[in-house]
């Protein structure tokens, strides 16, 4: 898409400006920080819930997909199910929902996820994702518990372009139910990364959907981070339809399952336990959807691999 044609951060704008109207029945509260940049807790000194993480889903898709719950009868003890779809997932997933922006500063670590990204153009895949935004607002969320403090407004004021009362940051903690829902609702992202890791050509990804069990939140962080990747891992289903050859796509849905990861086969906090908490420790391959089908539209061919792993959702989701 041409440059602003998106409009990623003014449909995010409008999501959460809808939320702001909506606070009260969705259980968040809204501030304006110290300088001056809207601040909206989803889930951290609040209750939040699971339309807060829908919306924040589709805020940071930037508009570009549309995210449901759906009551899934055949998943067996966890049927309440996040299901993502977009028509520009590459630029839905990896341009805006993809948690790649850091804004740690001293004290202070988070992931900025959202279009706020699209703007700055910050991290080594902009480099591949040339798209750029254009906005004089931007929004980013934040999977931390603490808003942001004056130095990563500042950061992100000067990266963007945009004036911090123009910025918007929500932030919910892994352990609320928006912060799990937000997270769980990034299985067609982590898909679409791994495609990107494993070199299939972007442009070829032309639509995708999919779905993944709804975890209850932990008071732990470890546990409830354990329980949202686990989610994916072991209970997360996407598929993708792709332009190109028929060889590539089987191959693509060959590889594309977290079942090809070495770490594959406990549940993730075992397995960050094990890495003493070095995420640069675990094969980045574990990080993708159980199951997984490729669909090549100009051959109508459907190729499928992997599957969800029931007796690992039982161990992790309980």
């Amino acid at each position: 898409m041409k440059d602003g044609s998106a409009f990623l951060n003014d449909n995010a704008l409008s999501i959460a400006d809808a939320m702001v109207r909506d606070a009260e029945r969705l259980r968040i509260a809204v501030s304006v920080g110290p300088s001056g940049a809207r601040l909206i807790d989803a889930g951290a000194r609040v209750t939040g819930g699971i339309e807060a993480g829908i919306r924040i889903a589709e805020i940071c898709m930037g508009g570009l997909g549309s995210v449901a719950a759906s009551f899934n009868q055949g998943a067996e003890k966890w049927p309440y199910t996040i299901e993502v779809r977009s028509s520009q997932p590459v630029l839905a997933c990896l341009g805006s929902q993809y948690a790649g922006w850091n804004l740690s500063t001293e004290g202070y670590f988070a992931m900025g996820s959202g279009p706020g990204r699209a703007l700055a153009h910050a991290e080594p895949l902009h480099k591949t994702l040339t798209y750029r935004d254009q906005s004089s607002s931007a929004v980013l969320v934040l999977e931390t518990a603490e808003p942001p403090p004056p130095k990563v407004v500042e950061k992100v004021a000067k990266a963007t372009g945009v004036q911090p009362q123009n910025l918007t940051f929500i932030y919910a903690p892994t352990q609320s139910l928006a912060g799990s829902v937000q997270i769980v609702a990034r299985v067609l992202e982590v898909a679409l990364h791994k495609a990107h890791e494993l070199k299939f050509p972007l442009d070829d990804i032309v639509d995708g959907a999919g779905s993944a069990p709804i975890p209850a939140p932990h008071p732990d962080f470890l546990a409830a981070m354990g329980r949202t990747n686990d989610a994916i891992i072991y209970g997360g289903t996407v598929q993708l339809f792709v332009r190109g050859e028929a060889d590539a796509a089987h191959e693509l849905a060959e590889k594309l399952p977290s079942r090809a990861s070495r770490d594959y086969g406990e549940p993730f906090r075992e397995v960050f336990k094990r890495v003493k908490g070095d995420f640069y420790a675990i094969d980045p391959h574990l990080f993708s959807p159980a199951e997984v089908i490729v669909t090549a539209i100009d051959y109508g061919e459907t190729f499928r691999a992997g599957g969800r792993d029931f007796g690992m959702l039982e161990r992790s989701l309980g």
